[in-house]
């Protein structure tokens, strides 16, 4: 039953994930595509819209990965901070 249960919140991680990475998805596709494309006389990207459009998404994932490493290196920050206190709170025992 246990088994189960780790199984039903792997899946539920899973989907969380996935629905996190979709959303991520979605909003790049529509910044890029309303800062980028803004003719609709054609069916074509033009060679600007094209590199607009690829402009935009690195710049996306940069400030993702960033913020990403950002968050990382404050948890890890915390992480310490809290062993500290509490190794200090242990000691003084």
């Amino acid at each position: 039953m246990a088994a189960q249960v780790t199984i039903d919140q792997l899946d539920k991680d899973q989907i969380k994930s996935f629905s996190d990475f979709l959303l991520s998805y979605n909003k790049l596709s529509e910044l890029c595509f309303i800062d980028c494309v803004n003719e609709f006389t054609g069916r074509s990207i033009s060679d600007k819209e094209d590199k607009c459009s690829l402009n935009c998404m690195e710049k996306f994932l940069k400030m993702n990965q960033r913020v990403s490493q950002r968050f990382q290196e404050f948890q890890m920050l915390a992480n310490e901070n809290a062993l500290a206190a509490a190794q200090k709170l242990g000691g003084g025992k």
